[in-house]
Order: C-alpha cells, then structure tokens, then sequence
C-alpha cells in the first residue's frame, strides 16, 4: 500500500499510462543493436587494417615465371638467378622460395582440389617472398635489375597498397560514425514521438498543474524521467544482444583472416572481443537513457512554451 502512494506521488501526472513500457524500449534496443554492429564494423576494420599494414606492408613478393629454365646468364636456372641478385641487394632479408605445398594453400580456396594434385593445366611461376628493410630500393628499381636477368619477373609491394587500405579503412570508419548518428537521430525522434503522445494524452491534467502554478523543469523532469529508464531499458537490452551475436560473427569471418597474429590461448567467444564490444551493455544503456532525457527534455519545454 505504502508503495502505491508513493507510485502515485512520484506520478502526478499519470506517465505509466500515457508512456507505457510496450513499443519503445524494444524500439530503442533495435537502434542500440543496430549502433553495436556500426561500431563493431569500425573496430573490425581498424583492427584488420593495422595486422595487414603490419605483416604485408614490408614485405615484398617476386613472381619468377618458367623458373626452371635457364637464365640470361648461363649456368643457373631462372629462379636461382633472381634469388642469387635479391640475397645480395641491400634492405632485402630473409629471401625464400615459398615450396609447393605453401603455393598450392594460397591457390586451393580459387583452385580447389586441383592446386593440389597437380593437375593445372598450365604451369605455376616461382613466387619468392623477402621482407624489405631500410635502405631497399623502390620496387621499380629492383624489377628492372631483375629482369635482366629473368626477363618478365614481377615484382610487387605490399607498401603500395597502404594508401588504399588507409582510405577504405577511413570510409568504413566515416560510414559507422554516420550510422551511429542517423541511430542516435532515430532513438531521440522515436522518444519525441512518445513523449508528443503522452502530452496529448495527458494535456488536460498538465494544463491544470501548469495553471496552478508547476514549473515547467517540474512537469519536463517527469517526462525526462520515464522517457530515461524506458529508453536505458531498450539500450540494455540492445547491449546485451550484440555481443553475443558479434562473438558468432567473429568465430565466422576467423577463417577468413590471413595472418592474423596468435592470440593467447587462441580464445574465442565473448572472451575474444575488444574491451569496448564487451562493455556494450554499460555503453549503450547510459547513451540511450542519454538521448531519451534529452529529448524528452527538449520535447516537454518545446511543447510548454507554446502553451503559454
């Protein structure tokens, strides 16, 4: 009973009625599911772009076509002749020939089964990886050397791809960062919606207080105050329902990784998202609670002003 006048005391104005807790907290959790994906996306991408930049950026590749045939210079083959130039190039270290097993794995998920049984029907060139200290020569250069020697050897840098990945990565970043400003917009237009439906609801009990003398922070602070827990309560639950999901999308795309960097333990699940994913419920639910005080605010004195 004691509970009950209170209730009622703290709501004068019959929010629980004309705000009721159906339709927007599940709204707002839809929003706050939509923003944890958005933000997740931004950090896959960082992350991505940074092991790749990292792993590919030195490292350079060199594709010897025929390499069992003679070179230019007698007495050695065409692959021989290339790797006997690049080990003695200075910035150039640890030159090797990747075997036929490891060319065969980079071929087979294009290939299929025939990068493994040999049975393609034209001959794989030589590829030669060497990683790119200071002081190598550019890429261009080093191709010219050695294509007197193997005429039509390929030379190729990961380093001119940087700029590229930099700028997908920057429109990937800019995209999530819009996406999570249309869903701020559409959770506090969502809340304004409610709070609009409540005042009409409600509009001859709040004339009444507001005749008698109710301040305008008073009767806003009320509104502010439902349209806060119920949208802290969709952004909970939003919170919530995306790590779960993030982690499966995770296990998923693991394959795709190459190279990726060993992680302790090779853990997996919830435990092998970023701090700032896992801490999803927390985040999401003090910026919905946020945005619906703020435009439960803005709404109510909007709406007061032109009652006066």
């Amino acid at each position: 009973m004691a509970r009950r006048r209170h209730a009622s005391r703290a709501d004068r104005i019959g929010l629980r009625a004309a705000m009721a807790d159906r339709l927007l907290p599940f709204v707002v959790a839809a929003m706050s599911f939509l923003a944890a994906l958005a933000l997740a996306g931004s950090i896959a991408a960082g992350t991505l772009a940074t092991r790749w930049l990292s792993g590919a950026q030195g490292l350079m590749t060199i594709e010897v076509s025929n390499p069992s045939a003679p070179a230019a210079a007698a007495g050695a083959s065409r692959v021989d002749a290339v790797l006997q130039l690049v080990r003695a190039m200075p910035g150039l270290a640890d030159a090797r020939r990747l075997s036929d097993t490891e060319l065969a794995g980079l071929l087979k998920p294009w290939l299929g089964a025939a990068a493994d049984d040999g049975s393609l029907p034209i001959a794989l060139p030589a590829i030669i990886v060497v990683h790119a200290t200071t002081g190598a020569a550019d890429p261009a250069s080093i191709a010219t050397v050695l294509d007197r020697a193997a005429p039509g050897t390929l030379v190729d840098s990961g380093s001119r791809w940087a700029d590229r990945l930099a700028e997908l990565t920057a429109s990937i970043r800019a995209s999530a960062a819009a996406i999570l400003v249309i869903v701020a917009l559409v959770a506090a237009s969502v809340v304004a919606v409610a709070v609009r439906a409540g005042l009409a609801q409600r509009r001859e009990a709040i004339e009444i207080i507001h005749g008698l003398g109710a301040l305008d922070s008073d009767i806003a602070n009320q509104f502010a105050g439902r349209a806060m827990r119920l949208a802290a309560v969709g952004g909970l639950i939003g919170g919530l329902a995306a790590p779960p999901v993030l982690a499966w999308l995770g296990h998923l795309a693991a394959g795709l990784i190459i190279a990726a960097p060993p992680s302790a333990g090779g853990s997996g699940g919830l435990a092998g998202l970023p701090p700032l994913l896992v801490a999803t419920p927390v985040i999401f639910t003090l910026a919905a609670a946020l945005i619906g005080w703020i435009a439960a605010q803005v709404t109510v004195r909007g709406w007061l002003r032109r009652l006066t």
